[in-house]
């Protein structure tokens, strides 16, 4: 597994390499990817969200989280749509063989606020976004609400399994 850290955005007091890496090869275990994946991770600002927001999704407003999947799954989690002879060489490096499973970027000043508004610690809200780009990145999505049931059950156990939960004695 590769996964490309970029930190636009001041130095955190959070090891969230090691958070983050942690997160991504769990989520990727729970859905049994049969891969090795490079997932690329941008922690940003505000600012520069906003204008990958408006690019991208003509919203014009700062998110906390943006995911951009490799994968056009034709079922959530089935990684069978990237075994295909014709589509190997759309979805894996050449050079190392690895699924290219997509970008996240993290607006670090959304974590923060977030964290704070939702009373738990800047590691648990990076984790959430993380679990919850993941699933986006592995083909889930949340615009009906069966979606966002699974999503949700699936992001909350994930970071349960992890021990990552709002405050310090386990309770979500």
């Amino acid at each position: 597994m590769t996964i490309y850290f970029e930190n636009r955005t001041e130095e955190l007091e959070v090891d969230y390499e090691e958070l983050l890496t942690k997160v991504i090869e769990r989520s990727l275990e729970e859905e049994h990817c049969p891969y090795e994946c490079e997932v690329n991770v941008t922690l940003t600002d505000n600012e520069e969200i906003r204008r990958i927001n408006q690019e991208y999704r003509e919203l014009d407003v700062p998110t906390d989280v943006l995911s951009f999947p490799m994968i056009d799954f034709n079922r959530a989690g089935d990684f069978s749509v990237v075994e295909a002879e014709a589509v190997r060489s759309d979805y894996f490096n050449i050079e190392t063989g690895e699924l290219l499973l997509g970008d996240i970027l993290i607006s670090v000043e959304r974590a923060v606020a977030q964290a704070e508004e939702y009373g738990h610690s800047l590691e648990r809200e990076l984790a959430f976004l993380t679990a919850h780009s993941m699933l986006h990145l592995m083909g889930y999505d949340h615009m009906e609400d069966d979606e966002r049931e699974i999503m949700e059950e699936k992001q909350s156990g994930l970071l349960n399994r992890l021990g990552i939960t709002r405050d310090s004695t386990g309770e979500e």
